[in-house]
Order: C-alpha cells, then structure tokens, then sequence
C-alpha cells in the first residue's frame, strides 16, 4: 500500500468501536488519516480517537444535510467511510457522492431486527423477545434505508444463557471488536 488513505469514521456514542478500529490499523502500521466526525459533542468516542491520533469535526444534524458539508467530505477523496455507532440517517445526495464506500455494522443477522429505531439494546431485547437461538452481527453498505445496504459479511453465534439483554450485548460486542477492524482491511487492500 503506498501513500495515505483518508478514513472517516461517523460515532455518536462511546467510541469502542472507533477506538478498536483505529488500534487496529495503527498497530499494523497503515498510512491512514483518520477524522472522526461525531453530531454529540459529549460524545465519549472523541476523547478515545483524539489519544489515537484522528482528528475531529462536531456537526449538527443540519450540517449533516448541507451541500458544504458533503462537498469538504468529497474534498478529502475518503477511501471509505465507517458508520461506527452514529445515529443519524445519512442523507441520500451523500450516500450517491459515495456509493459503496460507507459501511456500517449491525447487531442482529440482517435482515431481522434491521430498520428505523433498531440499534443497541432494542435489537438484542427483541432477538430475546422472540426467543432467537440466534444472532450475531452484519457489516453492510450504507443505502438510502435503514440497514437494508448490501451485506458485506455476517457472524453469528448461539445466545448463551442467562438470555439477557445485557448478555447478549457482550457477545455481539466481542463479534464486533473481532471481525470489524479485520473486514474493514479487506476492503480497503
């Protein structure tokens, strides 16, 4: 690989997902430019990718849908684009501008428990609710609806008991940690 790659990660929460990802690649030692962009300026992800060397852009849910906005995105030729727990939808004139270069990861085995509303703990409460034997995680490009992009990988596993929301959170998130820096580097090579 020569030259630097410009990697944007969106986050709206705590960042474990953007901490892991940027870990990962540092410790392999990639030439990547890393921006964070976060709409919650409380966010916990700031301060984790600020220690790991990215940089940092706070928006508003308004700026998000700003052809200024899309256009200074379009300026930094991303390489790809990383949904790492961001809650906002992403707006169709920005998803057409890069086309099968956003990716997000999903707690569930799409297409069950996809959709407006379904991220975190209400996932994993109706994957219980339905009593599912099952569940996992599915990396996907981002399309113009909710969780519905092309599935770029899925990984499931058996819900162990005690069958708990809490529980079943743990899981996904060691799949998560495991499998979304590892299926970002195939992408990107």
């Amino acid at each position: 690989m020569n030259g630097y790659m410009n990697i944007i990660i969106f986050a709206s929460g705590n960042g474990s997902n953007a901490e892991n990802i940027i870990k990962y690649f540092n410790k392999k030692k990639y030439n990547i430019n890393w921006l964070t962009i976060s709409n919650n300026k409380d966010a916990g992800v700031i301060e984790k990718v600020i220690k790991l060397g990215s940089k940092i852009k706070i928006i508003s849910k308004n700026e998000l849908y700003e052809e200024n906005f899309i256009h200074s995105i379009i300026d930094l030729s991303p390489t790809l684009i990383i949904l790492a727990g961001f809650l906002l939808k992403i707006p169709k004139n920005f998803i057409k501008n890069f086309n099968n270069r956003i990716i997000n990861i999903h707690p569930s085995l799409l297409p069950k428990y996809g959709g407006k509303g379904m991220y975190g703990q209400f996932v994993h409460q109706k994957v219980i609710e339905n009593k599912e034997i099952k569940s996992g995680i599915t990396i996907h490009y981002v399309n113009e609806k909710y969780d519905e992009g092309e599935i770029i990988f899925q990984k499931d596993i058996e819900i162990k008991d005690p069958k708990t929301t809490k529980s079943l959170a743990n899981q996904i998130h060691e799949l998560e940690m495991e499998y979304f820096p590892i299926t970002i580097e195939k992408l990107i090579l």
